[in-house]
């Protein structure tokens, strides 16, 4: 392997790289005495207790080697320029739902990048195709251990596969899969799903596969596909209706019924529009099984409502006063009020106004919060009544900034409204202390559709949940 020399950006402070005496433009060549393709290897090395590190000081170039003794799980505290200490690998489809191929141009650059890298699948959650991994890929995540890998599957029909990935090779990722399974890496699939190509008999078809490769195999999430109005020259895609959302739902019950009975696990699950748009009762809180798909939607309302209520039960209520605006989606305003309703029982001062935001940039086919822009929360709000501030879910915004998908800031938007808009924390009880006049922060998040961004903290690439509140 060539030498690649990995640069720091940064040293944290009190860490046993500061005690080392590195500095930040120093580079990392080997650890113990190999070199470091990317993260991967460097997390390996990284559980010893002893390593050996080879660093290439940035004035002088010297190589030093360091003698490292540290706990098992001690990081050196080394934030490098490249979080992935790689280059982001790119996706080699043109899948007939890609999002990215349905937005308008002249957004900014980050927005457009299509990720398809199966590092990040370990490292933040985002499912891969496996279209551009190697086996040199797979035997590494076997050698390391790696858990678990996200597996957009789609369909499990290789010829439908090719065609709904636009890439010849899509149909030959089933023997990865299996290496993957028979070396007992845990997995978890998903489905999107496209009216008249791979529902129906197709998607009974793909669920028979698949459960060829459990235990290995712990769920699979079936997600509608979101369709916006810029497909002009794209794949004719029909968008799913009460109707057909309504047999989706009986179908994944058929199956979820076969699977609790040979498995004692429900294995598939619907994501919550699916619910939203049949008109149907989302399930309950133990038919989640933990939420292993959380991050495709799929629980995404009723966990909410589990965390809201369970903030709640702590506490007294009071006769405190707060007016406010929470502005989400279409797709989630009335579980919301729901849960706003009950919160004022406790706290019957403060007044909650909830404003579902129509999509206009996107198009009205699109009801999730994820994606509404600071432009339409703007022009539908204006004029209002909004209280004494609006509350938005922080999967309006770029990971950790203030920025909508339109660069539109929060504080624009505050200044055009005439009250400051704040970010609400993804948990339930985040909700709830911002209803109550709280900040609403919190550390969760639960996110999905990625952007690469400059961040190089960890490799970070920017994510908003299409299927969130």
């Amino acid at each position: 392997m060539a030498e690649k020399a990995h640069v720091i950006k940064q040293v944290r402070r009190g860490s046993i790289a500061e005690e080392m005496g590195l500095e930040a433009g120093d580079m990392l060549v080997a650890m113990d005495g190999a070199p470091v393709e990317d993260i991967f290897d460097y997390q390996y090395h990284m559980e010893s207790e002893y390593l050996e590190a080879t660093i290439r000081k940035k004035d002088s170039g010297e190589e030093w080697v360091l003698e490292i003794e540290k706990d098992e799980d001690e990081d050196l505290g080394i934030v490098f320029e490249n979080g992935l200490m790689d280059d982001y690998r790119s996706c080699s489809n043109n899948c007939v739902f890609c999002f990215i191929d349905q937005m308008p141009s002249g957004m900014r650059d980050t927005l457009y990048f299509k990720d398809d890298d199966s590092r990040l699948s370990f490292l933040q959650g985002n499912y891969v195709t496996l279209t551009n991994m190697s086996d040199h890929d797979i035997d590494r995540i076997i050698a390391y251990h790696l858990a678990p890998i996200n597996i957009s599957f789609h369909t499990t029909n290789p010829a439908l596969r090719r065609l709904m990935l636009h890439n010849r090779f899509a149909g030959d990722i089933f023997p990865k899969v299996r290496k993957l399974a028979d070396a007992g890496v845990e997995l978890n699939g998903q489905i999107v799903l496209c009216r008249g190509l791979n529902d129906g008999a197709e998607l009974d078809r793909t669920i028979r596969d698949l459960e060829s490769y459990m235990p290995a195999l712990a769920s699979v999430s079936v997600v509608p596909v979101g369709l916006t109005k810029y497909r002009e020259g794209l794949y004719d895609l029909q968008p799913f209706d009460q109707k057909s959302a309504g047999e989706l739902l009986t179908q994944i019950r058929t199956w979820q019924d076969h699977f609790l009975k040979q498995y004692g696990k429900r294995f598939v699950h619907a994501s919550d529009e699916w619910y939203l748009l049949a008109g149907e009762e989302i399930p309950g809180d133990e038919q989640y099984e933990g939420y292993p798909q959380l991050e495709n939607g799929v629980g995404m309302l009723r966990l909410l409502e589990r965390e809201f209520h369970g903030a709640l039960a702590e506490k007294e209520g009071d006769g405190r006063a707060h007016t406010c605006t929470i502005a989400t989606g279409y797709l989630a305003a009335d579980w919301i009020r729901g849960l706003i309703e009950d919160a004022r029982k406790k706290y019957p001062n403060c007044h909650v106004s909830i404003r579902p935001i129509r999509n206009d940039f996107f198009g009205e086919r699109i009801t999730v919060s994820g994606l509404i822009t600071g432009q339409d929360l703007i022009a539908q709000l204006s004029g209002s009544d909004l209280g004494e501030r609006v509350l938005i879910p922080c999967n309006m915004l770029r990971s950790g900034e203030s920025v909508f998908l339109d660069d539109i800031t929060t504080e624009e938007a505050g200044r055009a409204l005439g009250v400051p808009v704040l970010a609400v924390g993804t948990a339930g009880a985040s909700l709830l202390d911002a209803v109550m006049g709280g900040d609403g922060r919190t550390d969760d998040d639960r996110r999905m559709i990625y952007e690469q961004t400059d961040s190089s903290d960890r490799g970070e690439t920017e994510c908003r949940q299409i299927d969130a509140v």
